[in-house]
């Protein structure tokens, strides 16, 4: 062996204060935590600004402040967790800055409820004392999802956390508004919005979520005014159809196509409105859709989005019949003060016993509804603030159809492009008082409005003192859209700002693409010059076992802290990266969780036996270069084929994570240490370790032991950090800790296709073995006698230099070679160009085994009839639901396939008995 200074080991210390070793059961609870200290002490997660250094950044989609950890989340920044960590160990600066959003509406509406628990509510206290206590409330709460984001495992910079509502970033904020409005890009004007009643609110287009509802469409006779008299006719009367009538006491007009021929002599005339008493024109509008209803509608400009244009097409007056929270005002008469579903009622019954009404029927129609606190929504026209959006939207349209930037999986692209082409103006006031302030003063006694970042002293035009500020504030997404670049200091051009951003990567859920991804788009090309990001991975959706999607009234959601709690944090991240295929909604379950569980059981008692083998064997591993160990060390076919694998292992692992498979890279993790380690080099290694009297191949093999288990745990860092660290630190390494060290590089020199082929038949023969042996029951302390009859000189070469693993792994005591000249007592099988012969008799009574078979046959053939019974039945395959059909149907065909194979075993038995 030649030794290598420039690249020896030496053992370093292991720094992590714990109680127990690795020797007893893999027990996350007992390291998990003190693990994630120890990172957090020695500050291993942040990025200082080094020139020198490449760097790497992203941003963690903010929670909200009255958020808890739920298994998006888990997901999401799971995921998050892998790339930075991966960034990290190949050597960038890689900082990931995390933070909270001050969620304007939904802490305030968290806040509201705790009031009234205490008998009070905001209106009582006041503004200023209300906010007040929503600050109380996020210093006690506030911090709740950082502390699960930590105990996921999060390794992000928090000494860059940052908050929506700090300091700095409400001047980030108020520079924002200023700025747009200077540039005439924000406007105020009385237009229709969509308004929550509960949350006393206007919200934007996209925090409606549009839901179908079964209804009624009712018909209303509205009298013809007689052109003669004035008066509303007895005869002529048009037909119109509504969803909602206790609108109508606003309407303004009734609408009708001029391309309509059933209304051809109707211009100029009008209608007489019921139960308001007026009279209102019939007009001609294309809008008009002459296939619903009678194709007569009711104009009501002032409470319905589309009827608001045509309002503004023909002049219409607007009248407003309801409040801000949903009742009927003085405009509406009698029904002033009635909640508008009560309306609706005392509408129909009036109208009914007026001989209005002329008839119902079913309806579905799609409903609008709060996406905090699902109420109906109700169209408003409102003095508000907006962002006019079609100038904004042009060149971030452009930044992704020109891939400067990427959204991924790219069928995310027609979406983003669907909306940004049809994009409307964006509603950025809000009525409540958590939140932006808008950055406008009036003054009272000449009106003059004054857009400014501080306080003006007094007006600019009159000089009176007398001002007062806008008592609204901004939508929270005006805020969150400048996150990739205020959190490093803008609209100051700090240092960090020129360093990390632009960000390299945004991991973020499709359900905020339009709330945040594009809105960060453009304002980032509108104030920066540049996209936020490089990247978008749009993460995906995480259903249940069965792919039904998670809520709380199908009592299907799973709790990641429970998980957490039960099984531990890399646990939970190892299932969830496990299932993570672009473009794919991840269906997550009990059983799932339990393999992952298992699996993190195999690293940790694997890792245990080598780390028993490595005991007073320091000095050789230092001794040993890694880079050249092909060159120094005397390798074997099983060292040269494991460590062929693991390159190949790093290199799919880095392939996959470059395109986002996290599945596939997770699968290559777990095949490549449980099914190659573990159950093949690990197990193959016993026979050098303890059967062997070669000292140098056993130096060899705890050698390569050692290397593959050290490199590995860096592989799975990503993933497992946790126990990646706990193991690492009790095996001879270089560095304080795994966090700190390199991710591995490809030694493709190590990569052998002839050594992976050469030993295959090896596995074949092996795997051959056991299956015949699961197969007839035979006790696994029983051995038994084979022979081989291989063709291939090389082949036979290979095997028979490697009985000695042959036997141990199979449970063979004897390996013959050759034709088998008398094959009584023998069952015979075959892998590839070579037979496999088994002698049973000494380890199978024949005549037991034959009566278990056909019991056995029996058994599944009477399942067979049960199904076959089932699906031949009309009356079940019309009644039963198509997944318990095709259950039974796999149940049918596996059944088929388990009589096949018993009953070849069935012959063999038979023959080897003659």
């Amino acid at each position: 062996m030649i030794q290598r200074e420039a690249n020896t080991l030496k053992m370093k210390k292991n720094l992590l204060d714990l109680d127990t070793g690795i020797e007893g059961k893999y027990r996350p609870s007992l390291f998990e935590s003190k693990i994630y200290s120890f990172w957090q002490k020695n500050n291993y997660f942040h990025a200082v600004l080094d020139k020198s250094m490449a760097p790497f950044s992203m941003v963690i989609p903010p929670p909200n402040v009255t958020g808890y950890l739920h298994v998006g989340h888990a997901l999401n920044n799971t995921l998050q967790d892998v790339i930075i960590r991966y960034k990290r160990m190949k050597g960038l600066n890689a900082a990931w800055v995390p933070g909270t959003d001050h969620a304007g509406i939904a802490t305030q509406n968290v806040v509201e409820k705790s009031l009234l628990e205490k008998g009070t509510d905001r209106h009582s206290l006041g503004r200023e004392r209300f906010v007040e206590e929503v600050w109380k409330w996020k210093d006690k709460y506030g911090n709740r999802i950082i502390s699960q984001l930590e105990a996921l495992g999060c390794s992000c910079d928090w000494d860059r956390l940052r908050f929506t509502f700090d300091g700095s970033y409400v001047n980030a904020v108020t520079n924002e508004f200023v700025t747009l409005y200077r540039q005439g890009l924000i406007y105020r004007g009385n237009y229709m919005i969509n308004w929550c009643p509960r949350c006393r609110t206007a919200i934007s287009d996209i925090e409606v979520e549009h839901i179908e509802k079964k209804g009624s469409l009712w018909d209303i006779k509205y009298p013809l005014i007689d052109k003669d008299t004035g008066r509303p006719s007895g005869d002529e009367y048009i037909i119109v159809s509504t969803t909602r009538p206790e609108t109508m006491l606003g309407d303004t007009a009734v609408a009708v196509n001029p391309a309509d021929l059933r209304y051809r002599g109707l211009r100029n005339r009008s209608v007489f409105l019921p139960l308001a008493g007026r009279i209102i024109p019939v007009i001609e509008d294309e809008f008009v859709d002459m296939g619903f209803g009678s194709g007569a509608v009711k104009v009501t400009p002032a409470h319905d989005p589309n009827d608001f244009d045509i309002g503004k097409r023909h002049g219409l007056e607007e009248i407003n019949i309801m409040d801000e929270d949903a009742r009927l005002n003085a405009n509406a008469g009698k029904y002033n003060g009635m909640d508008r579903y009560k309306a609706r009622k005392a509408v129909l019954d009036d109208l009914k016993s007026g001989q209005y009404l002329l008839g119902r029927k079913d309806h579905i129609s799609p409903v609008g509804v709060c996406s905090r606190c699902d109420t109906v929504v109700e169209p408003r026209i409102s003095m508000q603030w907006f962002v006019s959006m079609k100038k904004l939207a042009e060149p971030a349209v452009k930044a992704v159809r020109e891939s400067e930037l990427r959204i991924i999986p790219d069928k995310w692209e027609k979406i983003y492009f669907d909306w940004m082409e049809n994009i409307r103006d964006w509603c950025i006031s809000r009525q409540l008082w958590w939140g932006h302030r808008i950055p406008v003063w009036y003054c009272r006694d000449c009106g003059e409005m004054m857009v400014e970042a501080d306080k003006p002293e007094k007006c600019s035009k009159c000089g009176s003192t007398n001002i007062f500020q806008d008592e609204d504030v901004l939508d929270t997404w005006f805020s969150s859209c400048l996150w990739p670049f205020a959190v490093f200091g803008w609209p100051e051009e700090t240092d960090e700002l020129g360093y990390f951003f632009p960000t390299d990567l945004l991991i973020t859920a499709h359900d905020i693409i339009f709330f945040w991804v594009a809105r960060m788009v453009m304002m980032s090309l509108h104030f920066r010059g540049v996209v936020p990001f490089k990247k978008v991975f749009i993460n995906p959706l995480v259903n249940d076992a069965s792919g039904q999607k998670m809520s709380k009234s199908k009592g299907n959601v799973v709790d990641p802290m429970v998980i957490i709690n039960k099984n531990g944090a890399d646990v939970l991240r190892f299932t969830l990266t496990s299932l993570t295929t672009p473009g794919k909604n991840l269906l997550l379950g009990d059983e799932k969780i339990e393999g992952i569980r298992n699996f993190a059981n195999k690293i940790w008692n694997g890792s245990k036996f080598v780390i028993a083998s490595l005991k007073d064997a320091e000095e050789d591993i230092e001794n040993i270069d890694r880079d050249n160990i092909a060159r120094d060390t005397d390798l074997n076919i099983w060292d040269r084929w494991i460590l062929s694998r693991l390159n190949r292992a790093i290199a799919g692992l880095e392939k996959d994570l470059e395109k986002f498979n996290f599945s596939g890279a997770s699968r290559t993790l777990y095949n490549f240490f449980w099914s190659e380690f573990c159950d093949w080099y690990l197990e193959s290694s016993k026979n050098r370790l303890y059967a062997s009297r070669d000292n140098e191949d056993k130096k060899v093999c705890r050698f390569v032991l050692w290397h593959v288990l050290e490199t590995y745990l860096r592989l799975l860092q990503p993933f497992m950090p946790h126990i990646s660290e706990r193991i690492w630190q009790e095996i001879p390494h270089r560095g304080e800790s795994i966090v700190r060290s390199n991710f591995p590089d490809i030694n493709s020199g190590l990569i052998d296709r002839s050594i992976e082929k050469r030993i295959a038949p090896i596995f074949d023969i092996i795997n051959e073995i056991r299956k015949v042996r699961s197969e007839l029951k035979i006790n696994p302390g029983e051995k038994v006698n084979i022979c081989l009859d291989i063709s291939g000189k090389k082949t036979l070469e290979d095997v028979s230099k490697n009985s000695g693993y042959i036997c141990s792994l199979a449970g063979i005591s004897n390996i013959k070679y050759g034709p088998l000249e008398d094959d009584r007592g023998y069952i015979k099988t075959t892998t590839g160009s070579i037979d496999i012969y088994i002698y049973i008799l000494d380890a199978v009574n024949i005549d037991l085994e034959i009566k278990r078979i056909e019991d056995e046959i029996k058994k599944v053939k009477a399942g067979m009839e049960k199904s076959i019974k089932k699906l031949e039945n009309p009356g079940f395959i019309k009644k039963a639901p198509e997944n318990i059909i095709s259950k039974e149907k796999r149940k049918l065909d596996q059944a088929d396939k388990i009589t096949s194979i018993l009953d070849g075993q069935l012959d063999r038995m038979k023959k080897i008995k003659k």
